[in-house]
Formats: structure tokens, sequence, C-alpha cells
């Protein structure tokens, strides 16, 4: 089959699903799932394209110009991302680099696919297949009230899905980031994803008189007007978490439903705890002096808070983000805001279905704050996730589950 070949054929008049064997391993293109003995493998999307490349080259040596061709389509790729994409093909199918059983690396030339593969058809109206992640995202501009400019990126068909602004957020960097692609990419193949830069971050204005929460709810509800969508579902992420409950207390008409991912209801100053005020007021003084340098004591204390089992990539890529999104002092003033966060008596007013994820070791949201969203907030869904991570990463365990809970949420 040729690169990027549809793997769809017509038998006896009826379309089918090429699906590809190999191992205890099955590969299906049109539901872009990847099995193991029968069991779902969580694959982020880039590795899963890489995957089903060289399965569909297999009768050749693939060499890298070859992979930036048919899988980023002609993107700058460093060699580092390469070998990490590599790496995780490698152990999504059961291979590594010691034993190079499936995809074996030829010295100087590039990698093939070496297991035996078998394909097999399964009719098409029984496969249900689901659209491929969207690759390009639409980027426009809204102003607030108060004359910010925010930056918005658009992308996908279905349901319209709004992810609220986190900390730090670049529409354009996180869309291709390790840490974030996998999930944005996932969650657009199934819903128009529409996401923005807040005051202070990103392509939005950096030059802003108020920086606060109040001004993170009113710049949510100047891009729900922009955007024009009816009752769109909210997705919040870290103090994300928090606009997004204001945001539907406030207006309940406008809100489908809530998903709730690594949330707080209160921020550090607001926990009643001395040692979590001690933290928000040491992290903001080594934030000030190490900002996107991957050899201060800032940036080692802030990866091992949000991503302890981050791999390198990660790291790098949490470095790159605060150097390309915003000001060490702006970090500052956002973060500070987030610390003063209390939502605490608006979650029994929640009216809109809440799916409430949390990570079990999250070091920046304690898993009780999770829980706390969740029981105040009635008839919430809790969510336990087994990482130790902020925000899970697509190599882990938890990966597929995060994304099962949160496309059956939505679809229900």
């Amino acid at each position: 089959m040729p690169a990027g070949g549809s793997a769809a054929g017509i038998r006896n008049g009826r379309a089918t699903n090429v699906l590809f064997f190999f191992e205890d391993n099955v590969l299906d293109p049109e539901r872009r799932e990847l099995r193991c003995k029968g069991e779902f493998v969580a694959v982020e999307p880039q590795v899963f394209d890489l995957l089903m490349f060289l399965i569909q080259n297999r009768d050749r040596v693939v060499s890298k110009d070859d992979l930036i061709a048919g899988v980023w389509e002609g993107r700058i790729v460093s060699d580092s991302t390469l070998t990490s994409r590599i790496n995780a093909a490698r152990r999504a199918v059961g291979d590594s680099g010691e034993q190079q059983r499936l995809i074996r690396t030829v010295a100087r030339k590039g990698i093939r696919f070496v297991g035996e593969v078998r394909e097999g058809e399964v009719p098409s109206e029984l496969s249900a297949p689901v659209p491929a992640p969207a690759r390009h995202q639409e980027v426009t501009f809204c102003r607030t009230a108060d004359g910010v400019n925010l930056a918005l990126a658009a992308v996908g068909d279905g349901p319209p899905l709004i992810k609220v602004a986190n900390w730090l957020t670049h529409i354009e960097y996180d869309w291709e980031s390790p840490i974030w692609a996998p999930l944005l990419q996932q969650l657009a193949a199934r819903s128009r994803l529409i996401r923005y830069d807040g005051r202070g971050n990103g392509l939005a204005d950096r030059d802003v008189a108020e920086i606060s929460f109040p001004a993170f709810v009113r710049d949510l509800e100047t891009v729900v007007d922009a955007v024009d969508v009816e009752r769109p579902a909210l997705l919040g992420i870290s103090q994300g978490a928090a606009v997004a409950i204001a945001f539907a207390v406030q207006h309940p008409e406008r809100v489908s439903k809530l998903v709730l991912f690594g949330g707080y209801a209160q921020g550090r100053n607001k926990r009643g705890s001395a040692a979590e005020a001690e933290m928000a007021q040491a992290f903001l003084t080594i934030l000030r002096h190490g900002w996107g340098d991957e050899h201060s004591a800032f940036m080692k204390a802030f990866s091992s808070v949000f991503f302890p089992n981050g791999t390198p990539e990660h790291i790098k890529s949490l470095v790159d983000l605060q150097r390309v999104t915003t000001s060490p002092e702006n970090a500052a003033r956002i973060r500070n805001a987030c610390d003063e966060i209390d939502v605490l008596e608006l979650l029994p007013k929640v009216r809109a279905p809440t799916l409430v994820l949390h990570c079990r070791h999250d070091n920046v949201a304690p898993l009780e704050q999770g829980r706390l969203i969740a029981r105040s907030i009635p008839n919430a869904k809790f969510v336990t996730l087994e990482s130790d991570n902020h925000v899970v990463l697509a190599h882990e365990p938890a990966w597929a589950r995060l994304v099962g809970e949160i496309e059956t949420f939505l679809k229900e």
C-alpha cells in the first residue's frame, strides 16, 4: 500500500476497513486504534501516524526525509523529536530499541517495520470509523471590554468544546507540544475545539493593567460571545477549572457540560495552610529568577512539581513554553492571581453535568481539591487517574482512561 494511502477498500459491493495484524497487535486505521490482546493501547496521534506510515511502507527502509514528508507533512522536526516518537511507537507495540523485533534501525539509512503483518478486512458499517485528528487550526482575535486582545484557535468539527485558558498557554506552540498536542488533537478529532490565550499569555496582549480571577472569567465571557456557539461544553484544566465553574454559575443557560481536570476550588493562599502559603511565596520567588532557564533551580523545582515523570523532551517543552508565552513578571502576576482563587461557595450552585478528573499524586493541585470539587457539585462524576503528574502525559497508562472518560462523558 502506498504511503498515505487509504486503508479502506471495496469487496462484494461493500466498503471495507483494512486492519493490520502483527504478533498480538491489531492496528485499525479507520478507528485510529491500536489494540494488544483485545485491549486498547493509548497512542498519541503523531505516534499512530508514524506507526501507520512504517507499516504501509514495510517493504523498504524509510529515511528521515521520508518520515518528515509522510508523517510531519514537511515541517521541521528535530532529531530528538524523531527519536522520541520512534521510541514511543516501539513501546506501543511491545518493542524496544534493544530488541528491535518489529521496528528496526538500519544504520545511516533509516528505519523499517520488519514484523510479519497480516491484513484483514471488516465491513465499514461495522467498524464505526472516527475522523482523523484535525491538523490545521484557525487563529483569530477578539477584544475584551477593557481593551485586551485575546487570541483564539478553532479546529475540528462536531459539538463545540471550549478549553478555558490556564496559567501558561500559547495556542500555536501548544498545538505541537508533546505535553498538550496528544490530548488537544484527540479532542479535535471529535469536537469543534476552541482554545484561547488569556491576558498576558501567548498571542494575547501581554502589557495589561489587570490580571485577576474576575478578569479571567470576563475573558472567557468574551470568548464565548466571540465564537457564537450554542451551549458549548467547557474544559477547565488546573485554574481553568475555577474559571469554568464561575462562568457556569453566572451563565447556566450558556453551558452544556463541564469537564474539570486537575482543578482546584481554592488557591494555595486560600487553603488555610501555612505550608501552602509559604510554598506559594517560595514558588513566586524562584520563578522570577529562573524563568525559561532549564539549568536554574526554578526549572528543576517547576518540572519536579508539575511533571515528576516527564521525559527530557517534556521538560524541554516546558522551558520553551516559558520563553515563548510570557515574561517572568507576567508569569508571577498570573500565578499570584491563581493562588488567591476561591470558588468554594459557587460549587453547590453548578447545574451543568460535570466530570471531575484528578491525578492521584498531583503536587500542583492536591487530590483533595479534586474530591472537594466533585463532592460539592451536585451529581458530579469523579475519576482518579493513576499518575504522579499534574497533567497526564500520552506515554502513561492513565492517558487512555483520561481520553476515554472525556469522550464518553461528552457523548452522553
